[in-house]
């Protein structure tokens, strides 16, 4: 199959194609489209706020229920994604989405077959973008729609394949709808959701499934028909604390005795920590944080999504984007955690270790990360998905959302009943958690 082909006759000024292999892109018109998406982003965070909302929350679009809105609008602003974007979002860069392509890790062996929608101009130019892949398999999304794919299928449907619009493996809110910055963006737009569409009508797709979407993007797909998903994650936020220290008096005082015995206790067997990036990072210390993920992966998932090869690749094509934190003990390292760097923000992606210390991995993930953020001025830090235990070490409950176009009517209304009260319920869950931070007042912040 060429890695590039048209999927439908030009519409107007605009050529709709499908690149079967990122490589087949050229990386600054993606990038083009990728930056000038989070830019726009981050402009309508800051001027237009709400979108028609109470304390500066957006409610959700017209396929929501008012039970939903008075939830979700009860929610500080602290929990609003939108308020949260990144003006450069490192994950749907062209290097990071081509490593995944590159190193075999997000292949179509893997069960994620690139099928990336394109938007030209008359000139060819790339003027939207999607990263799309065809699934096989609902592994590696953190939007789990296992249940959904089972119950279609006992009913005599075939779930898969299935469109997934996302960074494989990579549950960070982002832009997935990258639009090119110009007079006739929207119309860009319009073409790329149309282009999705034609897509799964094409091939036979039960679906297309949009993941850790901004808010202003859910927003918008409710209104042109895509079933509308929230679930919750934990991010610490960036008050302008100017140390640890002035993070930890923020925090209620038997909470703040905690957070020091886990630091103290964590590295008492001896673990010194290293904060590497950029030409400091080397294969060597690729090969041990990649003992560290395989060990700690084999455990929790049976087998780990990425592949040796991906950690080489976005190291020697985005390091300066990378803080890889390591823990040494006894001359060798023992444990790590991968992160990404934004414009403000800290991602928290992959940990492992091959020795068990008690409060290692706090200390390696989210305390180090902290530090790191607070040393480089970032406004936060996501820790990726799930961890009620994130909590009570100063994250706070965000919300996330999905946008989801299913084909057939009868599976769409089943889906549809019960996405109304699964939003209720992350709503309220969201709030719940949020009343037991552990700092010592949470008055509403400012966006």
């Amino acid at each position: 199959m060429p890695r590039s082909t048209p999927l439908t006759e030009a519409e107007g000024d605009f050529v709709v194609r499908v690149a079967t292999s990122l490589a087949a892109v050229p990386a600054r018109a993606w990038d083009a489209c990728a930056v000038g998406t989070s830019e726009s982003l981050m402009q309508d965070a800051a001027t237009s706020g709400s979108h028609g909302s109470r304390n500066g929350i957006a409610a959700p679009s017209a396929p929501a229920s008012p039970r939903d809105r008075q939830a979700i609008e009860s929610i500080s602003e602290e929990a609003d994604s939108d308020h949260q974007q990144d003006a450069d979002n490192p994950f749907v860069r062209h290097a990071f989405l081509n490593a995944l392509e590159q190193s075999g890790s997000a292949v179509r062996r893997a069960g994620w077959q690139p099928a990336h929608v394109l938007v030209e101009d008359r000139a060819g130019g790339l003027v939207a973008a999607a990263p799309c892949y065809v699934k096989s398999h609902s592994q590696g999304e953190y939007v789990f729609d296992h249940g959904w794919a089972d119950a279609y299928e006992r009913a005599g449907g075939r779930y898969y394949p299935k469109l997934q619009v996302s960074v494989p493996f990579t549950p960070a809110t982002g832009p997935r709808l990258l639009v090119r910055p110009g007079p006739r963006s929207d119309e860009a737009r319009d073409t790329l959701i149309a282009g999705l569409r034609a897509l799964r009508a094409g091939m036979g797709a039960s679906s297309i499934h949009l993941t850790f979407l901004p808010r202003r993007d859910w927003l918008d797909l409710g209104e042109r028909g895509f079933l509308q998903r929230t679930d919750r994650q934990f991010h610490w936020t960036n008050d302008g604390y100017a140390s640890f220290d002035d993070f930890l008096a923020a925090l209620a005082s038997r909470k703040r005795k905690v957070l020091r015995r886990e630091r103290r206790e964590a590295l008492a067997p001896g673990i010194d920590i290293e904060w590497l990036t950029g030409r400091d990072i080397t294969e060597a210390h690729w090969d041990a944080f990649f003992a560290f993920y395989q060990h700690t992966g084999s455990r929790k998932w049976g087998r780990p999504y990425l592949t040796r090869a991906f950690f080489s690749l976005v190291g020697e094509t985005m390091g300066e984007r990378i803080l890889l934190v390591m823990g040494r003990r006894g001359g060798r390292y023992i444990a790590g955690a991968l992160n990404f760097i934004g414009a403000d923000t800290l991602y928290g992606r992959h940990w492992g270790a091959i020795e068990d210390h008690p409060f290692l991995h706090f200390e390696v993930c989210y305390y180090q990360a902290i530090d790191f953020a607070v040393a480089r001025g970032l406004a936060r830090v996501e820790a990726g998905a799930q961890g009620e235990h994130k909590l009570l070490r100063g994250y706070r409950p965000v919300l996330t959302y999905s946008a989801h176009d299913i084909a057939d009517p009868a599976l769409r209304r089943a889906i549809a009943d019960y996405l109304t009260r699964e939003r209720h319920y992350v709503a309220e869950e969201a709030r719940a958690l949020d009343a037991l931070a552990p700092f010592r007042h949470t008055p509403a912040r400012d966006a």
